[in-house]
């Protein structure tokens, strides 16, 4: 809650992006790294050190979870396993774990195959007399994740015997998981449930490490909470009680939102709508086993799409159209009442944008949960608009723009003219070039936390968004190179917050 997390005692500036938009410099790559996206390296640590140096105290990134075909991380596999592609190989090298030979790519660059050979390798070294406590910390780590990993592990296996078929087309045996059928399919897999479950392990220890680092530095990570999870993921798969599904596995009603400032039609997520009322007669317990992850992991949780708690938009399963969905209750009250009475304290952050009504800011401000704020929909002409500095409160977190938004100098391009002299007069007629002009506005609201995109402090344009709601094309692929940092940089942050009032 907002006066429980220290992140709110005080006030603080932090970097959105991406682990994926991070550089990659990654030796398995031959230094053909174009069109590559960022791991948990060492470009990782540098960034951290650039932020630390900035004087932010806050690094904001999207879902970490494994993607599907269309990179989102808002559509992934699983509510609790970490993207695999996010594994620095350099990283197990260095740590003795795998061969150096074993992540050297081949003609085709095959990360998958480079991982499966450092599973290999991995196995090997944790029977060797080297291994002895990592292989301790290996069986922790699967006894401690027992509560996902299994089910995720055997998912993906299953997954790739099946050549990426969604769950509703396997046999029905193992769609409906008969027990002996599991067991029997378990045994065979064994091989390829082995290589998910140590790139798990790989993913979580580097993680940790991160984490540690960026702690140490003062940083804190904040993460970013799907309220929804993929249909085709283990989570559904594995307990499919808790979502309005058919006999065979199929969406009853799927998720979405109705036409907003990002869409005249509105938008068709596709994720199957939980079976709410199962959830409640068990305390959410699929509810406090996702935030028991992410708590290992994050310092702050964003909780996306806040309003489905209040209600949903609720669209026909066999409908692409979410026009024609509705808005159906959801028990956001006894839900909230058991996250905190399980974690009390629990840092979260609510994403309250969009078609947002009294009743979700009642539900929101009934657990003092922070909400969002975006300074780029402020500016359409209402004075009252809760986006404009003057209406700020202090438990707001303050975005230029989220990574669903432009760059805020691509926002800027496209503005009309009478829309940027009402900007500029907003801003005191400031000469200040655009994007430093938003950014100083984030830093000087009242808000107690203010997040700035990482393109904005590059002063990149709309080229360099990370995505466009609504769309499928050339999203979630955007990295940024380190000659594209002026070395300058830090130091122009660190004034800024300074003068504001947020530096550490």
């Amino acid at each position: 809650m907002a006066d429980k997390s220290p992140l709110f005692k005080r006030r603080t500036a932090g970097v959105l992006l991406h682990p994926t938009s991070l550089p990659c410099s990654e030796s398995c790559w031959g230094g053909d790294v174009k069109n590559r996206f960022g791991t948990l390296g060492k470009d990782a640590y540098y960034f951290i050190d650039l932020i630390h140096n900035a004087g932010l105290n806050v690094w904001q990134m999207l879902p970490t979870g494994p993607t599907q075909a269309d990179m989102s991380p808002y559509q992934s596999i699983s509510a609790h396993a970490g993207n695999a592609e996010l594994i620095s190989l350099d990283w197990l090298v260095e740590k003795g774990w795998v061969r150096a030979d074993d992540v050297l790519l081949d003609g085709e660059r095959n990360i998958v195959l480079a991982r499966q050979k450092c599973a290999l390798s991995f196995f090997e070294f944790l029977s060797s007399e080297g291994g002895a406590q990592t292989r301790q910390e290996f069986q922790t780590f699967c006894s401690q994740q027992k509560y996902w990993l299994d089910d995720y592990s055997l998912f993906c296996a299953l997954r790739k015997h099946y050549k990426g078929a969604s769950w509703v087309d396997w046999p029905a045996e193992l769609r409906s998981r008969n027990p002996k059928a599991i067991a029997k399919v378990s045994r065979e897999l064994k091989s390829d449930i082995d290589v998910v479950i140590f790139e798990q392990f790989a993913f979580f220890s580097q993680w940790a490490a991160l984490k540690n680092y960026a702690n140490q530095k003062g940083i804190y990570l904040f993460g970013d909470m799907p309220i929804f999870v993929g249909h085709d993921s283990a989570d559904v798969w594995a307990e499919q009680h808790y979502f309005q599904l058919d006999e065979k596995g199929n969406p009853l009603t799927v998720a979405g939102v109705p036409p907003d400032y990002f869409s005249e039609t509105g938008q068709h997520w596709g994720n199957p709508h939980y079976a709410w009322h199962v959830m409640e007669a068990d305390g959410f317990q699929w509810w406090l086993a996702r935030l028991r992850t992410q708590l290992q992991m994050f310092d702050l949780i964003r909780i996306d799409h806040f309003r489905g708690f209040e209600a949903y938009w609720e669209i026909p399963g066999d409908s692409h159209d979410a026009r024609l969905g509705k808005w159906v209750k959801a028990p956001g009250e006894a839900f909230l009442k058991a996250c905190f009475a399980a974690y009390p304290g629990l840092p979260l952050v609510a994403e309250n944008l969009g078609v947002i009504t009294e009743e979700v800011e009642a539900l929101r401000n009934l657990f003092d949960l922070p909400g969002m704020l975006v300074l780029q929909f402020g500016f359409d002409g209402n004075t009252s608009n809760p986006h404009l500095p003057h209406n700020h409160t202090r438990s707001d977190v303050i975005y230029t723009g989220t990574h669903d938004n432009d760059t805020t100098l691509g926002w800027w391009d496209t503005l009309g003219e009478a829309n940027r002299q009402q900007v500029n007069a907003y801003c005191f007629n400031s000469e200040d070039p655009m994007p430093w002009l938003l950014i100083q506005a984030a830093l000087a609201s009242v808000g107690r936390m203010a997040i700035i995109p990482m393109q904005d402090f590059l002063e990149l344009d709309g080229g360099h968004r990370m995505n466009m709601p609504g769309t499928t094309d050339k999203n979630w692929v955007w990295t940024f190179s380190w000659d594209q940092v002026e070395p300058t940089l830090a130091d122009r942050i660190r004034q800024l917050l300074a003068s504001y009032h947020r530096l550490g």
